[in-house]
């Protein structure tokens, strides 16, 4: 039987809900696949169309393009709790996160302290890069029951290590990390501390002053629910005056109220805070998404997405540990926020798992029209503002059917299957 609805819900249950009809997608497949690629709403559609419109017809205004950047900027910046000067423009989340490490100036024996093994592979060859080029440390620490483990981090730290850097949640198991911990550690010995925010921001509430973070890197296709090819960098004002970009151009040089074109003198001063990360003409059609969709976004509030698609999250959780299934991280708590992850974490490759009937659920869920992606050996189930009990409760329904014709997945050893905490 489906499980109540949960009391965490509040007056905002409707208007999320009615939100659902801006996503035609939701009409077509129960989508769980947040984690791959966000939705695109019918306003974003419409701002897009507009602004092709215009470029197709009049050859596009840019003057208006230029006012939109700065509007998407400054939603951004709302949406994260910073200023508008700490943001950056970016292609995605790597472009970000090396614009930070190659602005530090590195000396050989320095260095970068992460967990490698959970990380995107674009958050790690970017340190072996780096490795090569200026002799740097790289200092792995090993993952923790799937857990990224912030106290071993802190741990691992000396007085040579420039940057610790992490994935707020995971892309797989989807487990959360605890910023908090690692952001006073980092403060107090004045490391700066680089966060991979693709798989949380957009849907998991997310405060860098709260959090105390030094720098975000977040591309806008996933809970932002916009294009691939855009991103966003945020750098901490005291951080980032303190970094020299590797690469320039005029948008990240300070010539006031100039045009953009205008050259100034050899003697020149960089940009406020991250703005000097800004690199040549924008992705001016990607700003456009993102400015609409940041509207919806700001509108319903991240807390309060965050609670509804979390509370979703730990609903399919429970369904799916009811059924006998392997849900990675166990009984929902802290560590959990609105991914889900079925299997044996690491057994299988990037998009597949060893085990023959992990395979086989995947392929009966998508042919029945659930969204979703495999990723390390496990199934990848991602919740969003436009997910309802009902996605849930029909997923949990054709699991179940799968199981009832006699299918059986391997089970998880104890280490991987406990809940753990949010270290």
């Amino acid at each position: 039987m489906p499980s109540p609805r949960p009391a965490t819900y509040d007056g905002m249950e409707e208007l999320i809900r009615a939100s659902r009809r801006r996503f035609p997608a939701t009409e077509r497949w129960i989508y769980l696949d947040t984690c791959a690629r966000g939705l695109l709403s019918t306003d974003v559609r419409a701002a897009v169309d507009r602004y092709l419109d215009d470029r197709m017809c009049d050859g596009g205004n840019k003057t208006a393009m230029f006012e939109t950047v700065e509007r998407a900027r400054k939603k951004f910046a709302r949406l994260i709790n910073a200023d508008a000067d700490e943001v950056a423009y970016t292609k995605n989340v790597s472009e970000g996160l090396n614009a930070v490490a190659t602005a530090i100036p590195w000396k050989p024996g320095d260095n970068v302290v992460l967990c490698p093994e959970l990380e995107h592979p674009n958050n790690v060859y970017l340190w072996l890069n780096l490795r090569r080029r200026h002799g740097i440390e790289v200092r792995a620490v090993p993952a923790r029951d799937g857990h990224i483990p912030s106290d071993v981090l802190v741990e691992a730290m000396d007085a040579r290590t420039r940057v610790v850097t992490v994935s707020s949640v995971t892309f797989a198991p989807g487990f959360r990390t605890d910023l908090r911990t690692l952001a006073d550690a980092c403060r107090e010995r004045d490391v700066l501390l680089l966060v991979d925010a693709a798989q949380s921001v957009g849907v998991l509430h997310t405060d860098v002053h709260e959090l105390g973070v030094d720098a975000v890197a977040v591309s806008t296709q996933k809970g932002l629910l916009a294009f691939y090819g855009m991103g966003f960098l945020y750098c901490r004002r005291e951080w980032a005056e303190r970094l020299t970009p590797a690469y320039l151009a005029r948008f990240g040089v300070d010539l006031g109220d100039a045009h953009e074109a205008s050259m100034g003198d050899a003697d020149y001063r960089l940009m406020p805070a991250a703005r000097r990360f800004d690199l040549g003409n924008y992705n001016f059609l990607g700003a456009t998404a993102a400015d609409a969709a940041f509207d919806l976004l700001l509108e319903l509030g991240t807390e309060r997405i965050e609670k509804h698609a979390v509370s979703l999250a730990h609903r399919l959780a429970r369904g799916m540990m009811a059924l006998g299934l392997p849900v990675c991280g166990g009984e929902p708590g802290p560590h959990l926020g609105h991914i889900v992850t079925v299997g044996r974490l690491g057994a299988g490759q990037h998009d597949s798992a060893d085990d023959a009937t992990i395979n086989e659920l995947y392929s009966h869920l998508r042919d029945k029209g659930v969204k979703h992606t495999i990723r390390r050996g496990v199934l990848r189930f991602a919740l969003h503002l436009y997910n309802d009990e009902t996605d849930v409760d029909r997923t949990l329904a054709l699991t179940r059917h799968w199981l009832e014709r006699g299918q059986r997945v391997e089970a998880v050893p104890s280490s991987t299957a406990s809940a753990g905490s949010t270290t």
